[in-house]
């Protein structure tokens, strides 16, 4: 089958406006899936351009994946590719409602145990530095009175960075900062509770920390799930009081 249509005229490069007629004819149907196209040959005579030129187009067709080269065959059309599937997301959280986190902590704490895990046995130098760095990032911060959020998942971040598998990292990127619990949990609480959380927290910290650091992998899993669950309880306390029953 010949290609119909000659050159158009019109802007752009000889390549580009072969490829460009390749195209057209492939999403027209001239050219169907599991077709060949037309010789190197026969290409640059209907087409009044060079075999480089031919080249270089069907080049450009293979590498948006719409054709391939078989060995001693030709060059044939590919299947449609199907739609690239649509990025992973978590709809419909709201960090203002206390349900909301809880889902976030339980699934965090399924991923995040074995992150902690991995972390001890792969970690390198560089990354058990960061680690280190950041935990004492957010130990600065509660010393100071500060927000610690963005500090904390930094931590994390690099507890996941840490595992050497890249998923980790992306997942914990995906549901962002919101996921770290908030200090103040109860507007009433006092400076002694909200010292006590602190000190909690950067203990809490400290044994997931020491145990990826002297790769401990059980020690860290255990830290981690200890951490993430301990945050489940305060959380589920605090639903509870919220959701007393009005006399």
């Amino acid at each position: 089958m010949a290609l119909q249509a000659k050159m158009e005229a019109g802007s752009g490069t000889l390549t580009q406006r072969l490829s460009d007629n390749l195209r057209r004819a492939i999403h027209g149907g001239q050219f169907p899936p599991g077709s060949k196209l037309p010789s190197e040959a026969q290409l640059s005579e209907a087409n009044g351009v060079s075999r480089t030129v031919v080249r270089e187009a069907i080049a450009a067709l293979r590498a948006d994946r719409l054709v391939e080269a078989r060995q001693g065959a030709g060059v044939f059309v590919l299947e449609p590719r199907e739609p690239a599937p649509a990025p992973l997301s978590i709809a419909h959280i709201d960090p203002a409602r206390v349900s909301s986190m809880i889902e976030l902590l339980e699934l965090r704490t399924a991923v995040e145990v074995e992150a902690a895990g991995l972390a001890a046995l792969r970690r390198s130098p560089a990354q058990e530095e960061v680690i280190l760095e950041q935990h004492y990032a957010v130990r600065a911060c509660l010393d100071a009175g500060k927000s610690s959020s963005e500090a904390d998942f930094a931590l994390h971040l690099a507890i996941a960075e840490a595992t050497n598998n890249p998923r980790f990292r992306e997942f914990l990127a995906m549901i962002g900062k919101n996921v770290i619990p908030r200090a103040a949990l109860r507007g009433e609480e006092s400076d002694e509770d909200q010292a006590a959380y602190i000190r909690l927290i950067d203990a809490e910290h400290a044994d997931i920390v020491e145990a990826i650091s002297a790769g401990d992998e059980e020690a860290a899993r255990e830290a981690m799930r200890r951490h993430l669950r301990g945050s489940q309880a305060r959380y589920r306390m605090l639903l509870r009081e919220q959701r007393q029953p009005v006399r």
